[in-house]
């Protein structure tokens, strides 16, 4: 195998593991930590991420989750992510992110949710000043030899950068079943908040209802579907209990700002996350 196949065999690779992490992370900021990603896939050096099921996503959510995970991959910040229906092709949402760029200022119509369908996102990596070029020798080398000693370098290599990853900046590693919640991290079996490596206990109602009202974040959520969703057929006596497990919530819940429990009078509550 020549240099130059071992490379580009090894660089798919990689790239294909970052693809994954992409769409991972993706559905992780969607609150889906069971469905599937399916295999990634190179149409003539664009990458294809594709889903289990059918989704419905605001494109920010997309754009975040790639320029979270290229950042910690240390992958070519230089690229094109196309979002097309799988029943057409068609593209439906695109954008671009450069290193010359305010990322969070280029993504074309970023709260416009897309509606739920089947879609496939389309990596296209831009930037390849970085690719490494093959070093001249004088003496003629065993070709096998060669492509080796290069292989348990690139190995090494992918095998720090994961460990990097899982162990950068006291970063709890994420689980499955976690979400992220603004600066929280949201163990719903464990029921537990942790944020920069605290970590605080929730009740089982206090878990349930904090899942509900992020299952419908942004949006209000009545009192009558809280009580009936997290307490069934308790009692009327639990109503009046409502208010105080909101406060609790709240209070645990402070350490990022951005997240708010809002009181929509006559009607509920809204979790909002700016």
């Amino acid at each position: 195998m020549s240099f130059n196949d071992t490379y580009n065999s090894l660089r798919n690779q990689h790239i294909e593991v970052v693809m994954r992490m992409i769409g991972d992370e993706f559905l992780l900021q969607l609150g889906d930590s069971t469905s599937r990603i399916m295999p990634i896939k190179n149409d003539n050096g664009r990458y294809v991420i594709s889903f289990e099921h059918e989704l419905s996503f605001e494109p920010e959510i997309l754009s975040m989750a790639a320029i979270k995970v290229v950042g910690q991959t240390k992958m070519p910040r230089k690229f094109i992510i196309e979002t097309e229906k799988c029943s057409t092709n068609e593209v439906v949402h695109s954008f671009e992110i450069s290193d010359n760029r305010d990322d969070s200022k280029m993504v074309p119509c970023k709260s416009r949710p897309l509606p739920k369908d089947c879609y496939n996102v389309y990596f296209t990596i831009l930037d390849e000043e970085n690719k490494p070029k093959p070093i001249p020798v004088k003496e003629k080398v065993v070709s096998a030899d060669f492509s080796s000693i290069y292989l348990l370098v690139i190995g090494v290599f992918i095998i720090a950068l994961v460990v990097y990853w899982l162990r950068k900046k006291n970063t709890v590693v994420v689980h499955p079943d976690w979400i992220q919640l603004g600066e929280y991290h949201f163990d719903k079996k464990g029921m537990k908040l942790i944020c920069k490596g605290k970590s605080e206990e929730l009740s089982s109602k206090e878990a349930s209802l904090l899942e509900l009202l992020y299952a419908n974040i942004n949006q209000n959520v009545t009192r009558e579907d809280i009580l009936q969703i997290v307490w069934g057929d308790e009692g009327d006596y639990l109503g009046r209990t409502l208010d105080v497990f909101i406060s609790k919530l709240r209070k645990k819940l402070e350490a990022d700002p951005n997240i708010k429990i809002v009181n929509i009078r006559g009607v509920g509550y809204r979790m909002v996350l700016n």
